[in-house]
């Protein structure tokens, strides 16, 4: 039997008609889109490059903003806003020149500075691996772990091991990986088969099987939080793998930091894990946490940001720290993105007679980024800020020194996409010993680093200024 062909074609009509629901669909996602925008608390510059982006662009720009764009979530939807212990014990009496940037936090929902902590700066991969080797080889009760990055090769296939043997042991073990960072590892979890099979359980951050039409990919969880017995932490910059810490030497690693600490803070880095794990489907166990006694003589205040954090206490608080500092402002960072406000407070810094330094990479691993950095950099460059290009491996780390007394370490970088979007934590440090070792590890990174921006071509000038236009939204 022959049936014509002609029997399967559309009639005139019939196109016209679905021309138009295409057409009327797209419009209706396009004012959705450009509605949304207008109604969320966003910079201007971000609020600019995405109607921008939507109206010049729209079939490729409408689609990734419903994929990337969302920034903060409200609290009645499905990932709750961090709610702190508002424990007294071991806090401290701040002194006078820090009072406004701890009451400026403690308005923001950050719990306040805690006394009591032990803490130790790790600046090596190896010795890093051997801390995270050891603390899961002491732990008796409970590890938990939580990374940006996990990728299989011998670093984490000895971790696997590790982490293996202490679930048959009896230790609870929870690795929480986000998707994103770690696409490969959840398309190949047959790896994670004997640490299953000994009972530890694995999630991962945002599983698009979980409520897809809410997956807002832009907002990744770049949180580091390794968690021992609730007594310990390891947090930091260093992901699972082979690029930041493992065996033997460290010559071809990134460079980046770690840090150990006990004390009362790691109860707050628990309570972070513990919201996180919840969210990415993990389940519910008893949140119970034991007091931490005093440990050492630091005072140290965690601070997370993210859309679980129900305002930028992160930015605000560097924003403070910028414009009140008195001697100097020492940056280290891969991304250097940032947005008006900040640029013109370290212009401002600057102009008052602050020592500000940057300290990036020469080349990160993400172009768009370096192409992104350009315009800011060569701003500050151009006001007389030293801008230090590091030439050795990839620098990975994330710090900031104000003066001779604050530190700042953890994983948001400077730039936007982790002072606004990214789940992130930090950990600012109020010590002059810290603070020091700090400032140390940074001259040395600068010792490996050249100074001066190549003068750009016309061509490229235009390519990184229209880069800037987007620099918002990378």
């Amino acid at each position: 039997m022959c049936i014509k062909r002609t029997c399967f074609k559309e009639t005139p009509i019939e196109t016209a008609i679905l021309n138009y629901l295409f057409a009327l669909i797209g419009a209706l996602l396009l004012f959705v889109a450009l509605g949304h925008i207008l109604f969320q608390r966003r910079s201007s510059t971000s609020m600019i490059s995405w109607m921008l982006a939507i109206i010049l662009l729209p079939h490729i720009a409408v689609p990734l903003y419903f994929l990337i764009g969302i920034r903060k979530r409200r609290s009645d939807q499905d990932k709750a806003y961090i709610i702190f212990n508002r424990s007294k014990n071991a806090t401290f009496t701040p002194t006078t020149d820090i009072k406004p940037l701890i009451h400026l936090l403690q308005k923001n929902g950050i719990p306040p500075p805690r006394s009591g902590n032990s803490f130790e700066l790790i600046c090596s991969g190896n010795v890093a691996y051997k801390h995270l080797i050891y603390e899961i080889e002491q732990a008796t009760e409970t590890i938990d772990l939580c990374t940006y990055v996990f990728k299989f090769d011998t670093m984490t296939r000895n971790l696997i091991d590790a982490l293996t043997r202490k679930a048959r042991e009896g230790v609870r073990i929870r690795l929480l990986i986000d998707l994103v960072g770690s696409m490969p590892a959840s398309l190949h979890q047959k790896e994670f088969a004997s640490l299953k099979n000994a009972g530890a359980q694995i999630q991962f951050f945002r599983p698009f099987t979980l409520k897809p039409f809410q997956n807002y990919l832009n907002l990744r969880n770049h949180r580091k939080i390794y968690l021992f017995d609730q007594k310990t932490v390891l947090s930091g910059g260093m992901n699972l793998s082979n690029e930041y810490m493992g065996e033997g030497n460290d010559a071809q690693r990134w460079q980046d930091l770690l840090y150990r600490m006990q004390g009362p803070c790691v109860e707050h880095f628990y309570l972070l894990f513990h919201n996180d794990w919840i969210y990415a489907g993990g389940e519910e166990t008893d949140m119970r946490f034991l007091p931490t006694p005093t440990q050492g003589s630091e005072t140290v205040q965690v601070i997370p940001s993210g859309p679980d954090i129900e305002n930028d206490a992160l930015y605000e608080s560097l924003l403070e720290l910028i414009c009140t500092a008195k001697k100097r402002i020492w940056i280290v960072t891969p991304y250097f993105i940032p947005n008006e406000t900040l640029m013109e407070a370290l212009l401002m810094a600057n102009g008052k007679g602050i020592d500000i330094k940057l300290i990036t990479p020469r080349k990160s691993n993400h172009l768009l980024a370096d192409l992104g950095r350009l315009p800011y950099m060569r701003a500050l460059e151009d006001a007389g800020v030293d801008v230090k290009l590091y030439t050795g491996n990839m620098l990975h780390a994330k710090s900031i020194l104000f003066d001779d007394t604050i530190a700042m370490v953890g994983s948001a970088n400077f730039d936007n996409r982790s002072l606004f979007l990214n789940y992130e934590v930090v950990s600012f440090i109020y010590s002059s010993k810290q603070t020091q070792h700090l400032a140390s590890w940074m001259e040395n990174m600068m010792k490996d680093s050249i100074q001066g921006l190549q003068k750009p071509s016309k061509v490229r000038e235009a390519g990184e200024n229209i880069m800037k236009v987007f620099a918002a939204i990378l």
